[in-house]
């Protein structure tokens, strides 16, 4: 049979033609058969003529089909063997059974049966972890590798130049610095025209030539105040030299011996200039209320970065601030229903002082005041509180949390004294039961702040907020009357917080002292508030004996396994040690009641440890500084603190 009559070649629609055809010819031969013969002959010309037509179609398509096969299994091939994509199977033991050729320029002979840690030890953790994709490094270049488990297969796509594009970028974000010079009013107030404008000229040039030097654009908006403008790049290498335009700045003194410091906000991260600039000055905000003298960075999303802050912040409150404070608080009294007064958890005697202090000022215009407290946490004020009950008046106005929780309304004013954050305070939900809350503290800020206050008053100038408070008193009402009771325990709070005037002591800690005195407070009255029974003495004693010197001047002592001490014990013996010679600064370690583990830091001021604390979720001041961690062991955050001492000194060192 010939080889045309061996396939199917016509179409169904040629098919169908044909037949419609024959079955007219047959109409034709049956009415004409002369005219159906010819006809007859001619169907059958153009069927034949059709057939051989789409026969000679159909093998010209199947031999582009073929050859159109070959060269896309050619061009298969040559992609899978030649793009730059690197392409591995690995077995069940994570040996490497098959790569591209791509792969072999990363290896001197070849890939196949070496381990998958020999590409990159992130590989097979990542695997394990069930990533779909991880980042790696082979000979300086980055891939993104993106893993297929279950084909035990991973492909790696070079992103070289793409992480190259995107770190380009990212230098060249812009960042907004506000640059303030903290006591520039204090420095000049008493200068004439002529040495204002040396000061100014000094300062000036010294900011033009680091900015010069460091290629960021600095502007002077302000006697007191630069603005600066950089990229990432150009913060990173500030931050790698802890900026020390800081010390630079400092080393130029005035004439009246006066050292010039600088603070500095930095907001960087933001996506719009409105933005930076709102987290610059929130920065500046946030090194400003932490004493000057240090550099605040503030990005979109992360914790605050801080640099500087290395000396005792300068007395530079005014008594026109005391007083504007306190007639601003007098009218938020005032315009209250009740007030309500708390300090942090396990009080202290500027806590419990400061909120008599507070208590007073409301009585002394008019309006209910109430101390929140809780009364099963008073061990470090146990004879202070003793002393307290034995006055019934006084006693009354002490309620608990959950008595202040029913008596807040949204006209409430609540004041919170000796602390600013929220989780510290004796109880935190009163914070969301009112609109108008007013913080007063003596403590350097820190990131976590109670949230839209009325009215601050933060100065980290002061020794304690005790010293505050008697400031404020002296601007309320005439009739105000302190008892001898209410005196000493303002003055405790002062003494306790100075360690007897010997530390954080200015000459307005003196006036705040003298005014109380001639209030009747009873400093024979105070020393029975501070003493101390047999046994705490015995308990610290215990501690003071596991003391090691870690570093040079450097104390640190750690608690026993299973022995708990309270907060008061622990800060009682770092104060302790740093009466030892050559102790400059002394951390304490122990458990504590609540499960936690406390540290306790102190020192003389050559040491920062309110830097150190903050590390570990503390804070506090430059010389006195705490904190309380969760979920760990004595051991294991001694171990922590260490680490971070070195840090601390070596940084130092470098500078």
């Amino acid at each position: 049979m010939p080889e045309i009559f061996k396939k199917p070649a016509l179409s169904k629609h040629l098919i169908v033609t044909y037949v419609l055809a024959v079955i007219l010819l047959i109409c034709v031969w049956f009415y004409e058969w002369k005219l159906g013969l010819p006809l007859t002959v001619l169907l059958a010309l153009s069927f034949f003529y059709s057939i051989l037509t789409e026969q000679k179609m159909q093998d010209q398509t199947e031999e582009y089909i073929s050859t159109m096969s070959h060269r896309v299994k050619k061009v298969g091939e040559e992609a899978l063997l030649e793009m730059p994509i690197g392409i591995v199977l690995y077995s069940e033991n994570y040996q490497i059974e098959w790569t591209t050729p791509y792969m072999n320029r990363f290896a001197e002979d070849t890939l196949v049966g070496a381990p998958l840690d020999d590409l990159s030890g992130a590989l097979i953790p990542a695997i394990k972890d069930e990533k779909n994709e991880v980042w790696i490094t082979l000979d300086d270049f980055d891939f993104l590798t993106v893993i297929k488990k279950e084909e035990r297969l991973l492909y790696l796509f070079d992103r070289t130049k793409q992480l190259e594009i995107q770190n380009l970028y990212n230098e060249e974000q812009t960042v907004l610095a506000i640059i303030f010079l903290d006591n520039y009013e204090e420095m000049t107030q008493n200068l004439d025209d002529t040495a204002k404008s040396q000061i100014n000229s000094r300062v000036t040039a010294q900011l033009n030539e680091w900015s010069r030097q460091k290629g960021l654009y600095l502007k002077r908006t302000s006697q007191e105040r630069f603005l600066a403008v950089l990229n990432q790049r150009i913060l990173r290498e500030l931050e790698k030299t802890k900026f020390e335009i800081l010390d630079e700045i400092r080393a130029l003194i005035t004439d009246q011996n006066i050292p010039i410091t600088l603070s500095i906000g930095v907001g960087a991260g933001g996506q719009t200039l409105p933005e930076l600039g709102e987290l610059a000055q929130s920065s500046l905000d946030l090194a400003l209320g932490r004493g000057g003298d240090q550099v605040a960075i503030k990005g979109e999303a992360g914790k605050v970065r801080f640099y500087g802050g290395k000396t005792n912040p300068m007395e530079k409150r005014t008594r026109v601030r005391a007083r504007v404070i306190s007639h601003a608080l007098k009218e938020l009294v005032k315009q209250s229903e009740q007030v309500l007064i708390m300090g942090h958890k396990t009080p202290d005697m500027d806590s419990v002082g400061a909120a008599i202090g507070i208590l007073k000022i409301a009585e002394a215009n008019d309006i209910v005041g109430h101390i929140v407290l809780d009364k099963q946490d008073i061990a470090g004020v146990s004879k202070l509180m003793s002393a307290i009950q034995k006055d019934e008046e006084l006693w009354e106005q002490f309620i608990s949390p959950e008595e202040a929780l029913d008596r807040v309304t949204k006209n409430t004013l609540v004041v919170v004294v000796d602390t600013h954050k929220p989780v510290m305070v004796a109880d935190d939900r009163l914070l969301s039961k009112t609109e108008h809350v007013v913080v007063i503290d003596h403590h350097r800020r820190a990131e976590e702040f109670i949230e839209k206050p009325t009215l601050v008053y933060m100065e980290p100038y002061a020794s304690s907020t005790a010293e505050l408070v008697t400031e404020l008193l002296d601007y309320q009402p005439k009739k105000l009357r302190l008892s001898t009771l209410e005196a000493s325990a303002l003055l405790a709070g002062i003494i306790v917080d100075t360690k007897s005037f010997t530390l954080r002591t200015g000459s307005r800690t003196f006036d705040a002292a003298s005014y109380l005195r001639s209030k009747g407070a009873d400093t024979v009255l105070v020393q029975r508030f501070m003493k101390e029974d047999l046994d705490t003495y015995v308990k610290r004693a215990h501690l003071i004996e596991n003391t090691e010197l870690y570093r040079e001047g450097i104390a640190i002592s750690a608690g026993e396994k299973g022995q708990v001490f309270g907060p008061v014990v622990i800060a009682q013996a770092a104060d302790t040690l740093l009466t030892m010679d050559g102790v400059s600064a002394s951390f304490v370690i122990s458990e504590r009641e609540d499960g936690r583990i406390g540290i306790s830091a102190r020192s003389l001021g050559q040491v920062n440890v309110q830097v150190i604390m903050e590390r570990m979720n503390g804070g506090g001041h430059l010389t006195n500084a705490a904190t309380q961690i969760s979920d760990t062991t004595v051991e294991a955050a001694k171990k922590e603190l260490q680490l971070i001492i070195d840090e601390y000194v070596e940084g130092r060192n470098e500078e």
